[in-house]
């Protein structure tokens, strides 16, 4: 058996131990380094030129993101050769999720993660790594992803989601409405509702202001399944979607809503 050559990247200790532990468990995984800064990642993998790396993204030195730029910027500039590692992100931040794997990711792990979740993810790699795509092209959206955390403001045109152990491309414009609490938002589309593990604040400034509008802190409705809007006795607007889901919006909100109609 053709075992993948792997390297974690990972300055948690106990992450790290774990990591290590569960690679030896699976017999198509060779463990080849491990290492607790970015810029001794960045040493091993240029020397060692591992298969599969487990990022971090937040390292002492350089972060995970600045690593992989590196190695980018090496491999086009012809200083480094060979094809590009197939790449897992691990992170405790919600956030990091959405941009690395909601837009375009390979995988992430979201700490702290499960070995079940961790066997998913390295299946899902060694998937990639055995299909025909170069596997420069296939970490290459997760870096535009990352790369573009900070700076792209532009509306999200799809989403990934998970669901019941599968992933479902999700059209923006098809989501009829977001609801949250603090830590998970519900996306309704097409009849279903998928729980997605990121507050709805991530979503907010990557939607269409055109097309979506806050109706209130944990709620966003997409104007297009909109059925009508009817004030209660408060004056505050009721509004009712296409699929029979009812939601009142704030009294600044109902305020807009009213000036804005004609």
């Amino acid at each position: 058996m053709k075992r993948t050559r792997t390297l974690i990247a990972e300055d948690e200790p106990l992450a790290a131990e774990a990591l290590a532990a569960w690679v030896a468990e699976l017999p198509q995984l060779e463990l080849v380094a491990s290492c607790s800064s970015g810029d001794s990642a960045l040493a091993q993998i240029r020397a060692l030129k591992p298969e599969l790396v487990f990022m971090d993204i937040n390292m002492p030195g350089m972060t995970g993101l600045q690593v992989l730029r590196a190695l980018a910027a090496e491999r086009a500039s012809g200083s480094l050769t060979g094809p590009a590692p197939a790449v897992i992100f691990t992170t405790a931040y919600d956030e990091h999720a959405l941009a690395a794997f909601e837009l375009h990711a390979l995988d992430y792990l979201l700490k702290p993660y499960a070995q079940e979740r961790f066997q998913e993810a390295v299946e899902h790699a060694l998937q990639a790594l055995g299909s025909q795509l170069p596997q420069a092209q296939q970490a290459l959206p997760a870096l535009e992803a990352l790369t573009q955390e900070d700076q792209d403001q532009t509306p999200l045109t799809r989403i990934l989601v998970r669901d019941q152990g599968k992933i479902f491309p999700l059209q923006v414009e098809a989501i009829e409405y977001l609801r949250s609490d603090t830590k998970y938002t519900a996306v309704a589309s097409k009849g279903r509702q998928f729980l997605v593990r990121l507050p709805i604040t991530s979503f907010e400034q990557r939607l269409d202001a055109s097309r979506f509008i806050k109706l209130q802190r944990g709620c966003i409705v997409n104007l297009d399944f909109v059925e009508s809007m009817t004030p209660d006795e408060s004056s505050q607007l009721v509004v009712q979607m296409q699929d029979g889901a009812r939601f009142t919006a704030s009294r600044e909100v109902s305020k807009r809503l009213r000036e804005q109609s004609i």
